[in-house]
């Protein structure tokens, strides 16, 4: 590979001598040209207009600014920028946060050399990557997310009402279960199935069991 086709890397972290150890190792790599380094978030907007490079390699848990920070402030200033987020941090506010801000990719700092290669070369074609060991808990915390907002769908009541169109019982017995009215059952059950775009009770149930509101 050419110097004039390597990929431009810029290193964002913290920790000067984790910083200084990646850019080594990249520098060893053929395929890149590490154009910059920064200490935190803020550091690395003030650079990068200078540096401009392909992919930027960013912490998250800096001081002054935090890499989700410098994230959203490097989308706002260059849009088209691919970042990799190269942390330590699995947590699942941290994962949410960097996907929404527009994160490209998130690797772990334990990451084998050969994956960190790859995934900046993948990241650079305009792949989006996950480290393995956090796909699953991205999957689960979306699940989660997806269940808090079915939640907020429904009022309290009309998910008793579910849980008791779940056992199977009657207007009649709904109404007995939670003492209201059967018309009072019977507008919860209209509301329920038009807040689920469902067309009967059983379709309900089963929207209801797939959204894990009952």
């Amino acid at each position: 590979m050419s110097t004039g086709q390597r990929i431009r890397v810029m290193v964002v972290d913290d920790h000067s001598l984790f910083r200084r150890g990646l850019i080594g190792l990249l520098e060893e790599m053929p395929e890149f040209l590490v154009v910059g380094e920064a200490s935190n978030g803020q550091e690395a907007v003030e650079k990068i207009q200078e540096a401009l490079p392909d992919v930027l390699l960013l912490d998250i848990n800096m001081p002054v600014m935090d890499g989700i920070q410098g994230l959203d402030a490097i989308r706002k200033l260059r849009p088209e920028q691919k970042i990799l987020m190269l942390t330590i941090s699995q947590n699942d506010d941290d994962l949410i946060d960097a996907i929404v801000a527009g994160a490209n990719g998130y690797l772990l700092k334990n990451t084998e050399p050969e994956v960190l290669r790859n995934t900046i070369q993948q990241i650079f074609a305009g792949n989006a990557v996950l480290a393995p060991e956090i796909t699953n808990k991205v999957l689960q915390a979306v699940r989660r997310s997806k269940t808090e907002r079915s939640r907020g769908l429904l009022s309290e009541r009309e998910i008793d009402v579910l849980k008791c169109l779940a056992r199977g019982q009657t207007t009649s017995q709904i109404a007995g279960t939670l003492f209201i009215s059967e018309n009072t059952v019977k507008t919860h059950i209209r509301h329920i199935l038009e807040k689920m775009e469902v067309n009967n009770r059983a379709e309900a149930v089963a929207r209801a069991a797939q959204m894990e509101l009952i």
